[in-house]
C-alpha cells in the first residue's frame, strides 16, 4: 500500500497545480531572455495526450516563440508522437517558420535507434536538428562519431535512464570522454550539468578546440555556482524551460526520488562546493 501511494503521488498532486500554459511559459522565456539567457522550451504531455494534442502544442508554441523574436529552440520527444515523420515534420516545419530549430530529448534506451535516425532524416531539410546523447550509455561514443561533422546541435547529458547492456559510468570521466570526443566540429554542443566543476572542464574542452558551445540548465534545479562558472569563462547559458500538463508530475517525481535536492539547492545558493 505504501509502494502504491508513493507511486501515485506526482499524478495526484501534479493534478492539483495549475499546468504551465504557453502564456505563462512565454512570459518567463522573455524574462529569462532579459536577463541575458537563451531559452529552450519543451513540452510535457500527460499520459493519456494524444499525438494531435501534442503536435497541436509544439506548432503553436514555436509560432508564439517566433512572433516575440527570441533566442530559443524547441525541445520535441519523439516516442509520445509514435515517431510519426509527419507530425514530426509539421513540427520542424512550424518551428523553422519561426526560425527556430528542434532538438529531439528524453529517449530511453529502446528509442535511441528511431529518434537519431529521425534526426539524421531532417537534417538535410532543417539544418542544426539536435539531439541528446548521454554519457552513461555505451552507443553514445559512436552516436558522437556519427553526428561529429554534421550540423546538428547536440546536448550531452549524463543520462536518465541506465544503459540495459551496462553503463559506461555515471562519473565525470565518462562525460568528459564524450565532450572530447565533440570538441572540435563546428557545429554548437550544449553541456547539460548542474555540477560546477564538470561543468568547467566541460565548457574548458569545447572552447578551447574552437567548438561554439553552452551551459544549458533545466529550471527548478540549482543553477547559481555553474551559471557562475559559464560567466566566469565567458561562455553563454541557455535555461530548458518545460511546459505542460506532464510537467508537475514528472517535477514532483524527481523530487521524491532526491529527497536531497533542498540540501543541494541551499548548498547551491551559498556557494558551498560541490555534493
Amino acid at each position: 500500500m505504501l509502494r502504491d501511494m508513493r507511486y501515485s503521488l506526482p499524478q495526484r498532486l501534479g493534478q492539483c497545480l495549475p499546468a504551465p500554459d504557453i502564456g505563462s511559459m512565454l512570459r518567463l522565456a522573455m524574462a529569462t531572455r532579459t536577463r541575458g539567457d537563451a531559452v529552450t522550451v519543451g513540452y510535457f504531455q500527460s499520459d493519456a495526450a494524444a499525438p494531435d494534442t501534442i503536435e497541436s502544442a509544439c506548432c503553436a508554441m514555436a509560432e508564439r516563440i517566433g512572433a516575440a523574436g527570441l533566442d530559443a529552440y524547441l525541445s520535441v520527444k519523439a516516442p509520445p508522437l509514435g515517431f510519426d515523420q509527419s507530425r514530426i515534420m509539421a513540427i520542424a516545419q512550424a518551428a523553422a517558420a519561426s526560425n527556430l530549430t528542434i532538438l529531439f530529448d528524453a529517449h530511453a534506451p529502446k528509442d535511441a535507434e528511431p529518434t537519431l535516425a529521425l534526426a539524421e532524416r531532417l537534417l538535410p531539410e532543417f539544418p542544426g536538428t539536435g539531439m541528446v546523447l548521454p554519457a552513461r550509455w555505451q552507443r553514445s561514443i559512436a552516436d558522437a562519431r556519427r553526428f561529429r561533422d554534421t550540423s546538428a546541435r547536440i546536448r550531452v547529458v549524463k543520462g536518465e535512464w541506465p544503459d540495459p547492456q551496462g553503463d559506461r559510468g555515471t562519473d565525470e570521466a565518462s562525460y568528459l570522454e564524450l565532450v572530447a570526443m565533440l570538441a572540435g566540429r563546428d557545429a554548437p554542443v550544449a553541456v547539460a550539468t548542474h555540477r560546477p566543476a564538470l561543468a568547467q572542464a566541460a565548457l574548458s574542452l569545447l572552447r578551447d578546440a574552437g567548438t561554439p558551445c553552452e551551459l544549458e540548465q533545466l529550471r527548478a534545479l540549482p543553477r547559481h555556482r555553474t551559471g557562475a562558472v559559464a560567466r566566469r569563462i565567458g561562455v553563454p547559458v541557455r535555461v530548458y524551460l518545460p511546459w505542460g500538463p506532464g510537467w508537475w508530475p514528472y517535477a514532483i517525481e524527481q523530487a521524491v526520488a532526491r529527497p536531497w535536492l533542498p540540501v543541494w539547492m541551499l548548498r547551491d545558493r551559498i556557494g558551498l562546493a560541490d555534493r
